[in-house]
């Protein structure tokens, strides 16, 4: 059994994922890279072999189902799960070793950290990691680390195309410990790029809102990708 599985869903991202592949190269023997692919037109299979990573395909353009397949694939004792667009630092995986050794009952998550210089990113930053560290909400463009027991025992993300996230920490706060790792996690500024980002942030919060009232999720997917 691998010590850990990179979990890494995608479509078309041929042009970040050799930066994130580059950056897990020093895990060498200690786990292994999975790929989860849901239809890509771009070279991003082919980038995932040439750095050995493991590719699943997914039938489904779902990112619930893709981290779902990933985990149903892995051999690791802690599955990391990770977007494509997301870097880390040269010394990730020393930083967090110690964490392995320990709770095997908590989910562990990186400071979040916009690759971008604009000082407006700085105050996004700020407001997102005291959300996540005071109120317990890390989403999963921060990465989380997660026990194989834990995530079984509590089946998982659910296999929807959005808050796949969201839905799984809820089920898991009151029993879990989440905990902000001593590392940083960069996220690609794209999302926000052709937007005012607390405008986007209010949108989110919106989707968010209508999802735990209730409304289907196909109707906030569509609204979602309209942008």
């Amino acid at each position: 059994m691998s010590k850990i599985s990179i979990i890494i869903p995608t479509i078309n991202e041929a042009n970040n994922l050799p930066l994130l592949l580059s950056d897990l190269s020093s895990i060498q023997k200690e786990g292994e890279i999975i790929i989860v692919d849901c239809g890509s037109e771009d070279k991003t299979i082919d980038i995932a072999n040439i750095y050995g990573a493991k590719v699943c395909i997914s039938k489904e353009r779902n990112r619930g189902f893709q981290l779902n397949l990933g985990a149903k694939n892995s051999k690791g004792d802690w599955l990391i799960f990770l977007h494509a667009d997301t870097r880390l630092n040269h010394d990730w995986f020393r930083k967090i070793n110690s964490f392995l050794k320990g709770n095997k009952n908590s989910i562990y998550y990186f400071k979040f950290k916009i690759n971008n210089k604009k000082i407006v990113y700085r105050v996004l930053e700020i407001l997102v990691n005291f959300r996540s560290r005071f109120f317990k909400q890390p989403y999963g463009d921060q990465g989380l680390i997660i026990h194989r027991t834990t995530y079984l025992k509590n089946n998982g993300f659910r296999k929807i195309p959005l808050m796949e996230d969201v839905d799984f920490l809820r089920r898991l706060k009151k029993t879990i410990d989440l905990k902000q790792l001593n590392s940083s996690i960069f996220i690609s500024s794209r999302k926000w790029e052709r937007t005012n980002i607390f405008l986007q942030a209010i949108k989110n919060w919106q989707f968010r809102r209508r999802w735990l009232k209730g409304e289907s999720l196909k109707s906030i997917y569509s609204d979602y990708y309209k942008k």
